[in-house]
């Protein structure tokens, strides 16, 4: 069995660089697109929205629907990758740490 006062500076070091990486994920941004890249989405790390970018031969009044729903799966493709990029970085993080299944970090 390991030292207690040993896990508890593992324990800190894990928390002091889970707040580093909290940090670097908020400067991160990561675009998904949709129909082929006629609309983009931005996100932050933490999944904050920062840009849409729709391209302009796709904005027909009749279309409105259409392009909702680009933006929507849009948003959704961004989203996929900054989850994946969230679990590669915490992958890196928790390096030996064997979480138990379905925990996430941060708590």
């Amino acid at each position: 069995m390991k030292n207690l006062g040993q896990m508890m500076k593992q324990a800190q070091q894990l928390q002091s660089k889970m707040a580093e990486m909290q940090e670097q994920l908020a400067a991160v941004e990561i675009t998904g697109s949709s129909g082929g890249g006629m609309v983009t989405v931005t996100l932050t790390g933490k999944l904050e929205m920062r840009k849409v970018a729709i391209d302009p031969s796709i904005v027909e009044p009749g279309e409105l629907e259409v392009l909702e729903d680009l933006i929507l799966a849009a948003y959704g493709d961004a989203k996929a990758k900054v989850e994946a990029h969230q679990a590669e970085r915490m992958s890196e993080l928790t390096g030996g740490l064997n979480l138990p299944a379905g925990m996430q970090l941060p708590f």
